[in-house]
């Protein structure tokens, strides 16, 4: 009896497809069924972002960067003081929410994980990163504005802060998981405490995915709406301290481009292409930092 090798002749074996086939007729289908979605997604993306670089970029100039919001009615100005807002709000939230994240990160990926602690921290941060951010911002207006008596760039950077936090330490302790545990394992056999062991070691090791996670938190928080309508409001002058109300650039567009004055609802679109060249930026740095890790 001759062997299974031999009982099929090797002529009439073949690795091409045949086209006709309902296998082939199938994954043919299902391949252009998949680039047409794809571009269908695109679109909307497309075209906002045309939209958006057509109507900004005319009104769009360095003396918009140094000039005050104008009065109704008025021809020229500029959001001057609301950049500068938008950058001290973010700066405040990036410095309440990052030790914060990154804390319990370390302690969820390397202290507590598999305890019922851990577990209920997890949960409450999926949780929180689900919570619509106007929610936030009424909680932060009833914390902070009530209790301060006044709308500030403080109360703007905390309920900013709250909405970066889930995605922080989501991201770091992924991060921290992801190092792999030959490095602690080598760090412990050579005489480290674990507390050396996850400072010197493995939190090095995941900074290149935590500061991702960070710039992707930056980039949402900077432009976002509704938390900076109950807590930081809106001024027309330049900020002399942090505790008083202070301009945006989402809140800016949000006013300028329901406004019936050409003047302002131009001011709208050229605030809406720094924003989203401000999470472009962010995006491209974040991309950058993880093709360096790899």
């Amino acid at each position: 009896m001759a062997s299974p090798e031999f009982a099929v002749p090797s002529s009439t074996r073949s690795l091409k497809r045949v086209p006709s086939s309902p296998r082939t007729l199938f994954s043919s289908v299902m391949t252009v069924l998949a680039f047409a979605c794809a571009a269908l997604a695109l679109i909307p993306l497309i075209a906002v972002l045309a939209y958006v670089l057509i109507n900004g970029f005319s009104r769009l100039s360095p003396s918009v960067f140094l000039q005050l919001p104008p009065a109704p009615g008025l021809p020229g100005g500029g959001f001057g003081n609301a950049f500068i807002g938008t950058l001290l709000t973010v700066g405040i939230a990036a410095a309440m929410s990052i030790p914060f994240g990154v804390i319990a990160a370390i302690y969820l990926s390397e202290f507590g994980r598999d305890t019922k602690l851990a577990d209920g921290v997890n949960f409450f941060t999926n949780v929180l990163s689900g919570v619509p951010s106007i929610v936030i911002g009424a909680f932060a207006y009833s914390a902070v504005v009530l209790s301060t008596g006044r709308f500030s760039a403080v109360a703007g950077g905390f309920a900013l802060a709250v909405l970066m936090i889930p995605t922080i330490v989501r991201t770091a302790a992924e991060a921290l998981e992801a190092v792999p545990n030959d490095f602690r394992q080598a760090a412990i056999g050579l005489g480290a405490t674990r507390m050396q062991t996850t400072l010197q070691i493995v939190l090095p090791s995941a900074i290149p995915a935590i500061l991702t996670g960070v710039m992707l938190a930056i980039a949402r928080a900077a432009g976002e709406t509704a938390p900076v309508l109950f807590t930081a409001s809106f001024n027309r002058f330049w900020n002399r301290t942090l505790w008083e109300p202070t301009a945006t650039m989402s809140r800016l567009v949000f006013d300028f481009a329901t406004s019936p004055f050409r003047n302002q609802q131009e001011l709208a679109w050229a605030g809406s292409l720094v924003l989203v060249a401000l999470v472009l930026v962010t995006s491209i740095l974040s991309r950058f930092l993880i093709r360096k890790k790899k």
